[in-house]
């Protein structure tokens, strides 16, 4: 059962404010980044299983490196890359996110109510919190945003891969949010789609969560219990809430 009062509420992106099917997404903007790096001498098959492992180790960042230096110390090890190599396909990459990523817009939905979500949430709590996983540069959050006429600054904080040391379905990427936000676990709501990363990781913590439908990744082995339904029984939720 949700309150009535948040200090702070939390919201994914991926799938959440910007509705997506997520293979179609990461198989499409993949092509894209492989042809934006320009590097014929390496296989599409290794530079793509080089990012998912990647992305893997992040997931599992024990907190000693944020999740930058872990990504691109196991990619340059898995490539054979030295320490200029590695930093070069790194800034190669950050172009990419800041510039030819935004034609990935096309493997997306777009959805004209994301803007009025994030609009209600600022009435009604104190801070509102972007809390997509942070497997991605924050050159990536703003090109994303951008697609829904967003921007980081309609956030108190937007996580990236730049400043966190963990990532979802580990708790603590929410504890950590808690502890970097003065806030405690009972007075947030997380608002996402996913059952495993947004719903079981956040109520872990001590937040409260609702999950969108329209969208939903489900988790067999935990199905969410709680609060859900579709993106505009959430706005309707959102209103429902005593304002700040």
């Amino acid at each position: 059962m949700l309150k009535k009062e948040y200090k702070a509420i939390l919201f994914d992106l991926d799938g959440t404010l910007l509705p997506m099917d997520m293979k179609k997404f990461t198989e499409g903007y993949f092509m894209d980044l492989y042809s934006a790096v320009n590097m014929p001498e390496i296989a599409i098959k290794d530079f793509t299983e080089a990012i998912w492992q990647g992305t893997y180790a992040m997931m599992k960042n024990d907190g000693s490196k944020t999740n930058r230096e872990v990504f691109w110390e196991f990619f340059g090890q898995k490539m054979g890359y030295d320490k200029k190599q590695t930093e070069e396909m790194d800034a190669k990459c950050l172009s990419f996110y800041s510039h030819e990523f935004v034609a990935a817009k096309r493997f997306c939905m777009d959805n004209p109510l994301a803007k009025q979500a994030v609009e209600i949430a600022k009435t009604k709590a104190d801070k509102v919190i972007l809390a997509t996983n942070a497997i991605f540069p924050m050159a990536g959050h703003r090109t994303r945003l951008g697609w829904l006429g967003l921007k980081e600054e309609d956030f108190d904080y937007v996580t990236c891969y730049e400043d966190e040391y963990f990532c979802k379905p580990n708790p603590k990427y929410f504890e950590a949010i808690m502890n970097k936000m003065g806030l405690e676990p009972q007075d947030c709501l997380m608002i996402g789609n996913d059952e495993r990363e947004d719903m079981l990781c956040a109520s872990t913590v001590g937040l409260d969560a609702f999950l969108i439908t329209d969208t939903m990744i489900p988790y067999k082995e935990q199905p969410w219990n709680g609060d859900k339904g579709s993106f505009t029984d959430m706005l309707s939720m959102l209103e429902g809430l005593k304002d700040r």
